[in-house]
């Protein structure tokens, strides 16, 4: 076992949106940082939510003010830092009086606009639903607001980017075995196995931030068994349909059900939609979650009971889920259980702390962010002051810049681009993008076509800097590409990836290519 002689400021475990978001801020604050993550950025719960930036508009039945409103107003930011991973998206609600009265949801809506002191996008309103609408003929009025949506994936990588750009240390695949506190060196020592390599190395640390998700207190009860969990959480697991995009429906829209849930149906990727989420009381391990009939059959039954083509299982063409680690305050509705979050801190010395994550949304990591660190500030006599309420995420270049400046700027270098390709780049890594475009001057320099213009460069950049080690970092996370290949491509990009792994060299990597194009 080999040591990293290192000390860092803070070792995180997890490579979610709280652990890179973390990540990022002190990493820019003149910290020395180390996050491990025991499988790939994102493939747990940051992965799997419902893809949006939003303040929770149900959240206000649940009285949740503080934290609708402090989403609201994260919801600003994200949109002014990451202009090409969060973009607006027109929700239609459709009413049905017999689940919410009208004055209600007009109070919510109106709440909504006005809990946040910033708010550029447009202002809900009452909208007629007349018999060219897609709903059913009984539904014949609705609202409509905006939120946002969000490549979930994404923007966890692109926090890790930015955190690594400002020094941090990012490991994947690396699982964090165990933690013990020595009192006589005040020092955090974190014993690691690295499962690419399978070798196993120990870094030290001054404090720890457990960003570990729904494995946040199996990992403290197996890294550090003299350590009782602060608290109790609760397991909630939320699974998605996707199926093909109805070409009646515009934007995206926000279904009441019976049993006062809501279900969002989303746009994806041009071509789908994803329906969802549901809330369930989850008790197996979260690696092994996933859908299951009852999920099914209540997502369908819902859609089915709004709009006029009627949905079915057999046009269901994938499902995800994921598990929420939610604070356990009591509540018998899983659905009513808070989505805030609650940070709590276990000292350890008067220069050494142990800091655990409980809930939480992506909407407002980066707030969260800053609130850890404010909790570790006492241990953290270096860290300088805040500062990512202004700063652009890596893939925009200043603070307020749009999606479409960002697209100007890659077509005006590389005019060749197709409209298609030139928007999934620009959404999915902004101005990065001309880093791996560079000396590109066609689609035929950019490599072998894997489908769906998923090219040789692209993987190749994935894998040297974005820390992609498997086919489905690239197809389900980084990309989103999985749903247009076909089973044979799937397999051809998992050739090359193993190939790159294995093989050091150009000329194999490249004989492998040829293996691949015959």
């Amino acid at each position: 076992m080999t040591t990293n002689k290192q000390v860092f400021d803070l070792a995180i475990i997890g490579g979610g949106i709280n652990g890179t978001g973390i990540a990022a801020d002190a990493s820019g604050r003149n910290l020395n940082v180390f996050l491990c993550e025991q499988n790939d950025l994102a493939s747990g719960t940051s992965s799997s939510s419902s893809k949006l930036i939003h303040g929770g508009l149900r959240y206000l039945e649940h009285y949740e003010f503080r934290l609708v409103k402090e989403a609201l107003a994260e919801r600003e930011v994200l949109l002014n830092k990451a202009p090409h991973l969060v973009t607006p998206l027109k929700f239609i609600m459709p009413h049905r009086p017999h689940l919410r009265p009208a004055w209600m949801i007009r109070c919510g809506l109106f709440l909504y606009d006005h809990l946040s002191k910033r708010n550029t996008l447009p202002r809900a309103k009452k909208v007629n639903l007349d018999h060219q609408s897609p709903f059913k003929d009984g539904i014949t009025k609705g609202f409509e607001y905006y939120d946002c949506w969000v490549d979930d994936a994404r923007l966890v990588v692109t926090n890790a980017i930015e955190a690594r750009n400002k020094g941090a240390e990012i490991k994947t695949q690396t699982e964090c075995k165990s933690i013990k506190f020595s009192e006589e060196n005040q020092l955090w020592t974190v014993s690691l196995h690295d499962k690419i390599t399978d070798k196993e190395y120990q870094i030290t640390a001054k404090n720890i931030v457990n960003a570990s998700g729904p494995w946040l207190n199996q990992f403290l009860e197996t890294a550090l068994p003299d350590i009782k969990p602060a608290r109790k959480i609760r397991l909630i697991k939320g699974s998605h349909i996707i199926v093909p995009r109805n070409r009646h429906h515009e934007g995206a829209y926000i279904l009441q059900n019976e049993d006062k849930r809501i279900i969002f149906v989303l746009p994806y990727l041009d071509d789908f939609s994803i329906i969802g989420t549901t809330d369930k009381e989850f008790t197996g391990t979260p690696e092994s979650v996933s859908i299951d009939d009852w999920e099914v059959d209540y997502l369908v039954d819902v859609y089915n009971q709004h709009f006029k083509t009627d949905l079915a299982k057999k046009d269901i063409i994938s499902t995800y889920s994921g598990v929420r680690p939610l604070c356990d305050d009591e509540s018998s509705d899983p659905s009513a259980i808070t989505r805030d979050y609650t940070l709590e801190l276990q000292r350890f010395s008067e220069n050494n702390a142990l800091i655990s994550i409980y809930g939480g949304k992506i909407t407002t990591y980066r707030k969260l962010s800053e609130s850890v660190l404010l909790k570790l500030k006492p241990y953290l006599p270096k860290a300088i002051k805040p500062w990512t309420n202004t700063s652009p995420l890596p893939g925009a270049a200043k603070y307020g810049q749009t999606l479409d400046e960002i697209q100007r700027l890659i077509s005006n270098q590389h005019p060749w681009l197709d409209s298609k390709l030139l928007a999934r780049l620009s959404k999915s890594y902004g101005l990065m993008c001309l880093g791996f475009l560079s000396n590109k001057t066609s689609t035929e320099s950019l490599g072998f076509n894997f489908g769906a213009d998923l090219f040789q460069t692209e993987i190749d950049y994935l894998m040297e800097h974005e820390w992609a080690s498997c086919a489905d970092d690239i197809l389900w996370r980084r990309t989103k590409l999985g749903l247009f290949l076909t089973l044979e491509q799937t397999k051809q990009v998992e050739l090359y990836v193993k190939e790159k792994i294995n093989l050091n060299t150009n000329s194999k990597t490249l004989n492998a290519l040829d293996k691949i194009a015959v």
